[in-house]
């Protein structure tokens, strides 16, 4: 596919400054572009390269004040990286609109309902009472286990696994591999020290706009439902657990894990490998840098924590900086030590 500058400017919704006919067809990072690709600068440090680069046409913001003479047709924007974004997420919709019909092998139960203009690859599985949307992508080798509900537009990359019941909105993208839905980690102590597994009978509630990356787990509810809201994003290998609810726009960092009942917040950053604790509350706007251990709720909105417990950000980095310092303090300590000797001394 070739769009012309004059194309791109308006789906973004951007200014042209340059030739209006410049032609790409594919995209490339700013460093190493070559004629007829398209590349954006959104980070000043890349600045040096908008004027070595080959690229044909480049997304810039309005802002940008040129140093010396380019080749290249610009496309100015409020904001670069998001205009981008968006251009990148439609190429992609439209590189998408061309799969659709159903591969064999693949097995759909008579009892499921499919929407219009999906697409089914080759080895799915869609069990009994399955209900898929309009313009749903389910890549090779997916399972849908029965009664599972997707909504329009989302798009189940290979592997991913969809136990008995749950729901998936619209607008999704489930990366490969996942798992969705498979038990919770419930058991009973026994009085012979063993342990007796509690069913898990709940399901898991995905909402619209949810980006699952590949290798992530999240489990079945064991009464009422696990819910991941609207627009949160959930990097890869990360592991919910039963009856977690995770808030609108909250995004999580790959191999952070939360636990049981948990309730997190909206608009909540938690960092790679940070670790949750069960039946605890995450106040909306939290940060939680990487590798915290949080073990309390945070009651505060906006607040950040780290460390193992984690605790107050600024108070963190403040008992950081003590330790650093531990060796100094430790002379100067000795240092005053034997003056007060000496001085004892002296004095008797």
């Amino acid at each position: 596919m070739t769009f012309s500058a004059a194309q791109i400017a308006l789906l973004i919704q951007g200014k042209i400054e340059g030739d209006p006919d410049a032609s790409v067809g594919s995209f490339g990072k700013i460093e190493e572009a070559v004629k007829g690709q398209l590349a954006f600068l959104a980070n000043p440090k890349y600045e040096e390269f908008l004027y070595t680069t080959a690229a044909s046409v480049i997304i810039v913001n309005e802002t940008l004040e040129l140093k010396q003479a380019i080749n290249a047709t610009l496309i100015r924007v409020p904001d670069a990286y998001t205009a981008f974004a968006s251009l990148l997420t439609k190429y992609q919709e439209i590189a998408s609109q061309q799969l659709t019909g159903i591969q064999e092998p693949s097995y759909i139960a008579k009892t499921a309902v499919l929407g219009q203009n999906i697409f089914v690859g080759a080895f799915a599985y869609l069990g009994e009472g399955v209900v898929i949307g309009n313009n749903v992508k389910i890549h090779p080798h997916v399972y849908l286990g029965d009664n599972v509900k997707i909504g329009d537009h989302s798009v189940l990359h290979p592997g991913v696994k969809i136990y008995h019941d749950c729901v998936i909105g619209s607008f999704v993208t489930i990366h490969g591999g996942s798992v969705i839905g498979s038990d919770g980690f419930g058991f009973a102590p026994q009085a012979d020290g063993s342990f007796k597994k509690v069913p898990q009978i709940g399901n898991v509630v995905v909402e619209n706009y949810v980006e699952i990356g590949s290798n992530a787990t999240i489990d079945r509810a064991t009464i009422g439902s696990t819910i991941i809201r609207t627009g949160a994003k959930l990097d890869n290998l990360i592991q919910i657990a039963h009856n977690v609810e995770v808030g609108h726009h909250t995004v999580i960092a790959a191999q952070a894990g939360v636990s049981g009942s948990t309730k997190i917040g909206s608009h909540v950053m938690i960092g790679g490998q940070a670790g949750i604790v069960g039946h605890i509350q995450i106040a909306d706007g939290s940060r939680i840098n990487a590798q915290s251990g949080v073990s309390k709720s945070i009651k505060t909105p906006g607040g950040a924590v780290t460390g193992t417990p984690a605790f107050d950000y600024t108070s963190a980095l403040r008992s950081q900086a003590l330790s650093r310092n531990l060796p100094e303090l430790e002379k100067r300590l000795k240092e005053l030590e034997d003056l007060v000797k000496q001085l004892l001394t002296e004095k008797v």
